[in-house]
């Protein structure tokens, strides 16, 4: 039964572009009943299974997970299964729907469609959780696409610009292709400075990104509510979906490797309530308006110069890394890998390679290096013997 409330955001909502498919999915009817109220200016009713009594043992423990911000009712559902409850999904839907109101940026928003191949939207989230034993901050990328919502994300410690175009270049590989368009919020390092005019200034190597994999980059004009809505909306579903299902991890490989399975056997085959298809079967008429891969994957290390002592070291993060004697003194160009790689170069030539180390464990030598410095520091002038019998 639609009640007076009901009826009030049915029309505001309408009045703001939302479709009635989606202002139906919100309240919990079907779409004709939307339409009919819209234009027939009143209330309608429409019959709905008595609840009964098997939920109410299980609200205490609903409303509790609803004020933790976990809204999702399948994962609701699987929780309350756990303790016992053996009613069906209806009921419990019914019961959560009219409390959506209250929660925290819930309102409606306008959705923007987008062709197939059009665009990728790109965002960060952060949640906390038990690595190796440890509570820790995790910070994931998700980058969805436009037309057919399949989306990809990727874990890691920091959403730097190093770690954001590692994971837009994941996605890319994800799906196998390049949509036209990336649409970005406003982070430094994608976007240096905001425009309200359409007119950005972005961060110089994220240009160069979407020159070598042939993306036109796009950002988020401030202040526009939800401008990138889908992208936020898999912020929350991957927080109350994955996060919620896998809660502790060995390590961050293994989260990851989790994180791929679990998009490929669930999330892509969820029927979206939006487009009511299979997510997997749409992008299958996504695929082929996808640009190919380069033929040369982009190179996300972080890159600084140093100067390599008098003693064939450089010091990198707190630490000291040596290099051939020959570079004693001498400008070196340094890329240090996501994955802990540390490459050293002279102009285009590499000419070390290290693994990071911690304080702890101290000075990163390699023996060929030692060997040659050794040599040209205890090199011995000869002289005749006859040198020294003169000197006598």
């Amino acid at each position: 039964m639609l009640k007076k409330e009901d009826f009030a955001v049915i029309k505001t909502l309408k009045q703001h572009g939302v479709y009635l498919k989606d202002i139906a999915e919100e309240l919990g009817v079907h779409p004709k009943t939307v339409s009919r109220a819209l234009k027939q200016d009143r209330v309608f009713t429409r019959k709905r299974k008595r609840s009964g009594n098997k939920l109410e043992a299980y609200k205490a423990k609903i409303d509790q997970l609803l004020s933790e911000d976990v809204w999702n009712t399948m994962v609701i559902l699987r929780e309350i299964q756990a303790e016992g409850y053996d009613g069906s999904y209806t009921i419990l839907r019914e019961y959560i729907q009219p409390k959506r109101v209250l929660r925290p940026g819930g309102r409606a928003t306008v959705r923007f469609e987008t062709e197939p191949g059009k665009q990728m939207q790109s965002d960060w989230g952060e949640v906390r959780v038990e690595i190796a034993g440890q509570e820790s901050k995790v910070h994931f990328i998700v980058d969805e696409l436009g037309y057919s919502r399949r989306f990809h994300f990727w874990c890691s410690d920091s959403e730097d610009a190093e770690h954001t175009y590692e994971g837009l270049i994941r996605s890319f590989e994800y799906f196998g292709g390049v949509t036209q368009e990336v649409l970005v919020d406003n982070q430094k390092s994608t976007v240096l400075k905001a425009s309200n005019e359409g007119q950005p200034g972005f961060n110089e190597r994220f240009v160069d990104l979407a020159g070598r994999y042939g993306f036109s980059p796009r950002a988020c004009r401030p202040y526009r509510a939800r401008t990138k809505g889908k992208d936020e909306r898999m912020v929350g579903y991957i927080k109350h979906n994955f996060f919620v299902r896998y809660r502790v991890f060995e390590n961050w490989a293994h989260l990851n490797q989790l994180a791929e399975s679990w998009l490929r056997t669930e999330a892509d085959q969820r029927l979206h309530g939006t487009v009511h298809e299979i997510v997997a079967e749409r992008f299958e008429r996504e695929r082929p308006f996808l640009g190919g891969l380069p033929n040369v994957r982009y190179d996300t290390s972080y890159f600084e110069y140093r100067q390599a002592a008098w003693d064939g070291y450089i010091e990198v993060r707190g630490n000291r890394y040596s290099l051939p004697a020959a570079l004693a003194g001498q400008h070196v160009a340094v890329r240090i890998g996501l994955d802990g790689a540390l490459r050293v170069y002279q102009g285009e030539t590499l000419v070390a390679s290290h693994t990071l180390r911690s304080k702890e464990q101290g000075w990163s030598s390699l023996p060929e290096h030692q060997a040659g410095m050794w040599k040209s520091t205890l090199q011995v002038q000869q002289r005749e013997l006859s040198a020294y019998q003169e000197a006598l």
